[in-house]
């Protein structure tokens, strides 16, 4: 699945609308350059939740929590990631083997020890804005994917600013 991202409210309300598709579980591969929307989608998704604080990305600390009601939230910055064993220091197994939303900023910088996606996003600057591409790793990938496909349309004629290809 394609969808062109008009600017940033686009942006943000189609990480709402994935966010509530994933319904708080699943890995997601958020790849792309410096500057391509990796941590505004994650903005979205995390308002999906409800959560209305900033978002920044956690290029140092690697790993930020969060925990929204019963729905617990992860996101991972790889970016400055040496070595993907280093991912064993932080507790990424625990991060990852738990029932929560894993958000991956950076994942080929794991390469060979983090597990395999349910979805991967690769996100590109475009002419007006950015466009996302979905990939599904896994059952719940598709579902995802099916899900969106089927919002899409009504998104688009709701705020007028989304644009599936």
């Amino acid at each position: 699945m394609q969808v062109q991202l008009n600017d940033e409210a686009a942006h943000v309300a189609f990480g709402e609308a994935l966010g509530q598709a994933l319904k708080g579980h699943g890995r997601v591969y958020l790849e792309g350059d410096l500057g391509a929307g990796k941590t505004t989608l994650t903005r979205g998704i995390l308002r999906a939740y409800g959560y209305q604080g900033a978002v920044k990305s956690p290029t140092y600390t690697l790993v930020e929590p969060y925990e929204l009601g019963n729905q617990r939230i992860y996101h991972l910055d790889l970016y400055r990631l040496a070595d993907p064993e280093e991912l064993e220091f932080i507790g990424g197994r625990d991060v990852l083997a738990d029932d929560a939303l894993c958000l991956i900023e950076w994942p080929s910088r794991g390469e060979g020890w983090l597990p395999a996606p349910d979805l991967r996003i690769q996100l590109s600057v475009a002419e007006t804005g950015r466009v996302a591409l979905l990939n599904a790793g896994s059952s719940l990938g598709e579902d995802v994917i099916e899900q969106l496909a089927r919002q899409c349309v009504g998104m688009q004629q709701e705020c007028g600013v989304l644009q599936c290809i």
